[in-house]
């Protein structure tokens, strides 16, 4: 039996604050890649292929990222349903940052030849291997120490940590792609970003060092030894439900966020800076709009707003496609907002949602897996599958669309089958489904 330990709870504002900003710095770690994938770096390290080829490899490259994110989130789970939560938010951090920089340091194909697509790939895999314990250890913190009644609030706001690392990510590169020419940009430019991850990792760690290890963590007494084994064994159909549920919303957030900017720049012909601004804008209020969504939440319950958002996107995925093919800025905005609006009306409940479908003593792996196995469904695909559709398709790239819906629809039924957990507490909260 392990003892309990009487731990000083942290105010909330505090606690959340530090989860956000740590979240925020491993995602901007994993954003940045995404833009320099869709924006410079298929010329750079595969420049024997057509424009379209070496579009289609970088996104591969991006990919790995989230083949690696589940077998984090096994690693890091067992270390946070074994060891605590705290530690998975420390050594996650060290590892995509310390990867995320060495990004920038890898030589170009000109230099070294194949060794440096395959440098990517091995920095891309350690960085989906860090974020895959991340997202995990910052919620289950946050959603661990909230009061049930506003579980749903306080467990957003790691979740507006995506928005905020994307919006850092891009506005580095929107303010380099203002100030740079070209042939800067494509020589040492895009390496800057990466480079300052270095800085916001140093910045990660310190505010992450003083959070207490969470009270209900302390309070399991029979830890489970194994805890992959035991989600297997006795929550499969859990995890397999919650990663189709979850793959419209890493499918839509990759189609506006890292395939239509390599659309829009490459197919349409407009600028950097307008893609990017119109992206960032919509993603703005998609953040802002995060902590409203978990409130109501709170109100009227996780898996309600789920079906909605999914019935929305399922609505929207075809208007969207359709205003990005004007290329004009204002609709294009208009279409990546609906969007977002969809996606978030779901994920800002998610991060209270999942930890309280799984029992305390294998939260950390249950909820980690499911969340992370529904980006590779949903999140590495799609800007592989749009660009193949959209390259087969008119100006208006229905196919896109369809695809889109298609995941819409799936992960509408797989919510359809979960179970409402508010106001469960999440201290004994027993999985409905084994």
């Amino acid at each position: 039996m392990h003892d309990v330990r009487t731990v000083r709870a942290p105010s909330m504002p505090r606690l959340a604050a530090a989860s956000l900003a740590g979240t925020a710095i491993e995602f901007y770690d994993f954003f940045v890649y995404g833009t320099a994938a869709a924006l410079i770096l298929g010329p750079l390290f595969f420049p024997t292929f057509s424009p379209l080829a070496g579009t289609l490899a970088a996104f591969a490259t991006f990919g790995v990222g989230f083949v690696a994110r589940p077998l984090g989130s096994v690693l890091f789970g067992h270390i946070g349903d074994r060891h605590g939560r705290r530690p998975v938010l420390v050594v996650s951090l060290l590892v995509t940052g310390a990867s995320t920089v060495a990004v920038g340091c890898v030589p170009t194909y000109d230099r070294i030849g194949v060794a440096a697509p395959l440098l990517l790939l091995v920095l891309r895999f350690l960085q989906g291997l860090g974020l895959g314990g991340e997202w995990g250890g910052a919620v289950l913190l946050t959603a661990e120490h909230a009061p049930a009644e506003r579980r749903g609030l306080w467990s957003s706001f790691p979740q507006v940590g995506p928005a905020v690392g994307f919006v850092l990510a891009n506005g580095v590169v929107l303010v380099l792609s203002a100030t740079l020419t070209e042939a800067q940009f494509a020589q040492w430019g895009w390496r800057v970003p990466f480079w300052a991850a270095g800085i916001l990792a140093v910045l990660g760690l310190w505010l992450r060092s003083s959070l207490p290890e969470s009270p209900r963590f302390l309070e399991i007494d029979d830890r489970a030894r194994v805890p992959l084994a035991e989600v297997a064994r006795d929550h499969w159909r859990l995890v397999l439900l919650t990663a189709g549920a979850l793959s419209v919303g890493y499918a839509i957030f990759y189609a506006v966020t890292t395939w239509s900017l390599a659309y829009g720049t490459e197919r349409l012909g407009v600028s950097r800076t307008v893609m990017l601004t119109c992206i960032m804008a919509a993603v703005v209020v998609k953040g802002s709009l995060t902590p409203l969504a978990a409130m109501l939440g709170d109100r009227f319950g996780r898996r309600p707003l789920c079906l909605v958002g999914c019935a929305a996107a399922a609505l929207w995925m075809f208007p969207m496609v359709a205003l990005l093919a004007t290329g004009a800025p204002l609709p294009m905005f208009l279409g990546f907002l609906g969007a977002l609006v969809a996606f978030v009306t779901m994920f800002a409940v998610i991060a209270a949602y999942l930890p309280e479908l799984y029992e305390p003593r294998v939260r950390c792996t249950g909820a980690a897996v499911g969340y992370n196995l529904g980006g590779v469904l949903g999140g590495a695909l799609t800007p592989i599958v749009a660009t193949a559709l959209a390259e087969r398709s008119g100006r208006v790239p229905w196919g896109v669309g369809a695809y889109l819906t298609g995941i819409a629809l799936l992960s509408l039924g797989c919510f359809a089958l979960l179970p409402e957990t508010r106001p469960a507490p999440v201290a004994t909260a027993q999985p409905a489904m084994d």
